[in-house]
């Protein structure tokens, strides 16, 4: 059902920005296995090589590493990234049941080789592409209060919970999606 709008955002993205379409990070998932995350690249070419070049931006306390209006962005890329958009390949991660559709963010497996030993209980259930971390304001929390949330998520799982935190993601994205529309054009 979503292919045409999946085919017409890599489209959009190879036309505007070049090949390749997806980026892919190893992630840290359950019980600390690693797999391969895949996202509609945001970012130019090596973005991940440039970080260096933008340590002094990072707006998250912790071992990640978060800039909300990231440099690193393509026009195209900001868009997809502040509406959600470019976290729609991860349906295939969610396919392969290497996620769920509700659950922490994975980390990229060096970030995640930096957490404290409580922290990695977040890992006892399958990351999600929706995390409650972003409902919380997730550009205005600590890294601390980032991972006590995921905990907090675990210890209130239930299929209602999902669901409701399911619908308020999509209230927040249209929102979010409406915002960008206005300010890209």
């Amino acid at each position: 059902m979503l292919s045409p709008f999946l085919v017409g955002i890599a489209l959009l993205i190879m036309l505007v920005n070049g090949l390749p379409v997806l980026f892919r990070q190893q992630r840290v998932g359950k019980n600390g296995k690693p797999f391969i995350l895949y996202k509609f690249r945001t970012m130019s070419i090596n973005a991940e090589k440039k970080q260096y070049m933008y340590n002094r931006l990072n707006e998250a306390n912790g071992p990640v590493f978060k800039i909300h209006n990231d440099p690193r962005f393509t026009r195209v890329g900001k868009f997809l990234a502040h509406t959600g958009l470019d976290e729609l390949p991860q349906l295939i991660n969610v396919l392969r049941g290497e996620m769920a559709l509700i659950g922490p963010r994975p980390l990229p497996v060096d970030e995640e080789k930096k957490l404290k030993i409580w922290q990695r209980a977040r890992e006892s259930v399958k990351p999600g592409i929706i995390s409650p971390w972003i409902l919380e304001g997730y550009h205005t929390q600590t890294f601390d209060a980032w991972m006590k949330s995921d905990l907090a998520y675990i210890k209130k799982k239930t299929f209602a919970y999902d669901l409701r935190l399911a619908v308020q993601t999509i209230v927040l994205l249209l929102q979010f999606f409406f915002k960008e529309i206005n300010s890209f054009f």
